[in-house]
């Protein structure tokens, strides 16, 4: 015997008893004499296989028993045959549009009866493997994305790593920035100033690039960037290199993976390139001011990419906050100060703004993720 389970719903004891007979040494068989009852067994845990419905039954009558069935997501994929005396065309296009894969009239002919259940039987089983497959292939290729995220994001860290391990004073810098970054951006998306350059993915590029704002350090001779106190004003120009010694390494790198791509190919990789495109933006402009006195370029106002102008308060946020072998950690109380005294000169007025009603959480970012030597 089969261990498939074949329902028959037909209010007519005799009807239930002749098609029992005939299956019952093959499949499982439940009965049902209502629609009501039909419904509730296909809803329960033991879910049949495939469903005998008789058409013309009292009460729900086997058209609303079908409707019913094809409306649940729970019950749309059992097959129904419908089992009938009617043999008007019309009445079998109708069943057929609600859903039944087959008609069986009656008196029954169990060689036909056998072999249409059967072959429904064969076509529902081959369904549900591929049903199946799909469902291990969706779980996979969902699994295998976020491996592939998680190698990104780990890459990302150690380029970013390459700028900060030497200079040994930045601790956990790159993951507050990154942080401070991501509550400034979700608190700008909706603003019309910010809308088009953080919708879609583009604000998740803008967070997750954030890491490699300083990946150009790696230029910058140890003399100068490991110098255990504050920098010349000689010495302050060579570490005013750091942005475009980073852009120039991205862009080497965007230029050296073009070299050995097609076309075809580069359009389906558009996304990484744009993700490059962005901490390019970042590395380059992080150190630009609103009021067009920064470097490396002295852009001014809406020349300076968002992302930069989101970096630019981050990054000096977090300088303000955290010790240097040069300098005391400054209070919140003072660092916020300082950045409203630099509304509309360093920093986007609006992107003050945001940190004025988001400090508490940049509060929480430096607490939590301080420096050992700050504990």
């Amino acid at each position: 015997m089969s261990d498939q389970t074949i329902l028959i719903v037909d209010d007519t004891p005799q009807n239930l008893s002749i098609l029992g007979e005939l299956l019952q040494p093959l499949y499982r068989v439940r009965a049902a004499n209502s629609g009501e009852r039909a419904l509730a067994i296909a809803r329960s845990d033991l879910q049949p296989d495939i469903i005998l419905l008789d058409v013309m039954m009292p009460g729900m009558d086997g058209y609303e028993v079908i409707r019913q069935l094809k409306q649940d997501e729970a019950t749309r994929g059992i097959p129904v045959i419908f089992v009938t005396a009617l043999t008007e065309s019309s009445e079998e296009q109708r069943g057929l549009a609600l859903g039944a894969v087959d008609y069986i009239t009656k008196p029954f002919n169990p060689d036909i009866v056998l072999a249409r259940i059967k072959t429904q039987l064969e076509l529902k089983q081959a369904r549900d493997i591929l049903s199946d497959q799909n469902t291990w292939l969706e779980k996979e290729i969902a699994r295998r994305m976020r491996e592939n995220v998680m190698v990104q994001d780990l890459t990302i860290r150690a380029l970013a790593a390459l700028g900060e391990i030497r200079d040994l004073e930045t601790g956990l810098h790159i993951v507050r920035t990154q942080r401070s970054i991501e509550i400034l951006a979700h608190k700008l998306k909706d603003h019309p100033r910010f809308r088009d350059a953080l919708a879609g993915n583009k604000l998740q590029m803008i967070v997750k690039a954030a890491p490699l704002h300083d990946i150009g350090k790696v230029g910058i001779p140890d003399a100068v960037l490991q110098k255990p106190g504050k920098l010349t004003p000689e010495e302050y120009e060579v570490m005013k290199a750091h942005p475009v010694l980073g852009a120039n390494a991205i862009e080497s790198a965007i230029d050296n993976a073009l070299a050995g791509l097609d076309t075809a190919v580069v359009e389906q990789m558009s996304g990484a390139f744009e993700f490059l495109r962005v901490a390019q933006e970042i590395c380059r402009g992080h150190h630009e001011k609103w009021d067009g006195s920064g470097y490396p370029a002295g852009l001014a106002g809406e020349d300076i990419p968002v992302s930069a102008r989101l970096m630019a308060l981050a990054d000096v946020f977090d300088a303000l906050m955290s010790r240097r072998v040069y300098k005391d950690a400054m209070a919140l109380e003072n660092v916020t100060a300082f950045l409203v005294e630099e509304r509309g000169r360093h920093f986007d007025p609006d992107v003050v703004d945001a940190y004025l009603a988001m400090r508490e959480q940049f509060a929480e970012i430096a607490n939590r993720f301080h420096d050992e030597d700050q504990a």
